[in-house]
C-alpha cells in the first residue's frame, strides 16, 4: 500500500521538474550569434546550412546556457557595429584578437591559435622556396576588413590589392590569373588548397603572423562573457573543444 501511494507522488514530482526545466529553457531569450559564413572551415555554408568550427561551438554554447541559437548572418565589416547596436549577443566568426578591437568589445578566452598565409598557383611555389618576398609580385587578394587585409596594407603598401567577399571568390580569381596570390587565415588557406588541389592551387607553408581567435561580446554584457569563458574553459579541460576543432581540422594539435 505504501508503494502505491509513493509512486504517484514520485511521478508527479518528476513531471513537475521536467515541466519547470522546459518552461525555464523556453523563457530564456535566443542566443543571437553574429556570423559571416565565408571562412571555411571556421564558418561557411554547406547545402544551405551554416556549418564549421564556429557553428559547432555556437550550438554547444547554446546547450550549455540553455538558450536556442539563432545565427545572424552579416557582412564581416558589420559584425562589431551590429554587436554594439544590440542586434547580436556574441560574434563567433573567426575573429582575431587585436588591440584596436579590444577598445570596442570584450574578447572571450582564445580557442585557436592561427595566422595569415598565402594561397598561390602551384607553378609559382618556387618563388617562395627561400622565404616570403619583401614585395610579392602580382595583385594580392584579401577579404575586406580582415586582419589579412590590414596585414597587406601595412606590410606591402606598394603592392596592388584586390578585395573579395569570400575565399572561394578569391580562389576563382587566382585560377583565372586575375591575382597573383590570396592572403587569409591559415585555416582557410589550407582548406582552399585542399578544395582546389586538382585545379593547381597550393598553400605557401609560411605563416606570416601569429594570431589568437576568440569570440567577441558587448562590453555591457559581462554575464555572457563570464558564462562563455566558463564554458570554453571546461571544454578545453575535458577535451570537448579539441574534438570540435578536430572535426574540421584533423591535423590540429
Amino acid at each position: 500500500m505504501k508503494l502505491k501511494r509513493i509512486l504517484p507522488l514520485a511521478v508527479i514530482t518528476l513531471a513537475l521538474s521536467l515541466a519547470w526545466k522546459s518552461f525555464a529553457a523556453d523563457s530564456l531569450p535566443s542566443l543571437r550569434v553574429g556570423i559571416t559564413p565565408n571562412l571555411p572551415p571556421l564558418a561557411f555554408k554547406q547545402n544551405g546550412k551554416i556549418v564549421g568550427i564556429e557553428a559547432d561551438f555556437a550550438q554547444q554554447l547554446g546547450k550549455e546556457l540553455g538558450r536556442e541559437v539563432k545565427f545572424i548572418e552579416l557582412d564581416w565589416e558589420k559584425q562589431i557595429p551590429a554587436l554594439l547596436d544590440g542586434k547580436t549577443d556574441i560574434v563567433m566568426s573567426g575573429m582575431t584578437v587585436t588591440k584596436t578591437r579590444q577598445f570596442r568589445v570584450n574578447f572571450c578566452r582564445p580557442y585557436l591559435r592561427s595566422g595569415q598565409m598565402a594561397l598561390v598557383r602551384r607553378e609559382d611555389l618556387n618563388t617562395y622556396a627561400l622565404g616570403f618576398p619583401m614585395s610579392p609580385s602580382g595583385v594580392i587578394g584579401v577579404e575586406k576588413a580582415t586582419t589579412g587585409d590590414f596585414f597587406v596594407q601595412q606590410e606591402f603598401p606598394t603592392c596592388k590589392r584586390k578585395t573579395f567577399g569570400s575565399g572561394d571568390l578569391a580562389a576563382k580569381a587566382l585560377k583565372k590569373k586575375q591575382i597573383g596570390l590570396f592572403i587569409s587565415d591559415a585555416t582557410t588557406i589550407w582548406w582552399l588548397a585542399s578544395e582546389n588541389e586538382a585545379d593547381g592551387l597550393a598553400a605557401v607553408p609560411i605563416q606570416l603572423t601569429d594570431e589568437l581567435l576568440a569570440w567577441a561580446v558587448n562590453k555591457s554584457d559581462p554575464e555572457l562573457l563570464s558564462a562563455a569563458n566558463k564554458a570554453l574553459g571546461k571544454w578545453q579541460q575535458d577535451g570537448t573543444a579539441n574534438q570540435l576543432i578536430k572535426r574540421w581540422l584533423p591535423n590540429f594539435q
